[in-house]
């Protein structure tokens, strides 16, 4: 029983020191002219689905939740924000070129369709990210059309 409770010390000592090991939350400035929702003057319902479901991890624009500010969720978190931007970041959607724009919208369309973003986790504590059928539809028609017309 006394290790028990001296694992136990040492496992809360650990937990409270690395509270002290913050994650960067700062985003970096969004220029309009670059972001793909002003840039493609996105129709209103497509910029809600994307700002609730995509842009937390795929833009510069990212909400933390306040459970971000505990350790070791916050790595986590941040690792997935980090990850999700190097795939896409809707921010600097201006700055891809046309074969990169066009292998992202082919994998939006697929992640999307595929279900396998938004990520399950993510939905768990964001219900607004969790898409219907109709809306990923919705979605996945208006990044085929974009391809289709070549104007991306």
């Amino acid at each position: 029983m006394k290790t028990a409770k001296k694992i136990g010390f040492w496992v809360l000592i650990a937990f409270v020191l690395i509270q002290f090991i913050p994650i960067d939350k700062v985003n970096k400035p969004v220029n309009p002219a670059k972001n793909f929702i002003e840039l493609k003057k996105t129709p209103r319902k497509i910029s809600l689905l994307l700002k609730n479901s995509c842009y937390d991890c795929h833009s510069d624009e990212t909400v933390y939740p306040k459970y971000s500010s505990f350790a070791p969720i916050s790595w986590s978190i941040k690792s997935h924000i980090n990850e999700g931007r190097e795939h896409l970041n809707f921010s600097v959607w201006g700055t891809y070129n046309k074969e990169l724009k066009e292998s992202m919208l082919r994998g939006i369309i697929q992640t999307v369709q595929n279900r396998t973003m938004p990520m399950p986790g993510y939905i768990v504590y964001h219900k607004d990210a969790n898409l219907s059928e109709a809306e990923r539809k919705l979605l996945t028609n208006y990044f085929e059309e974009m391809l289709k017309s070549k104007t991306y």
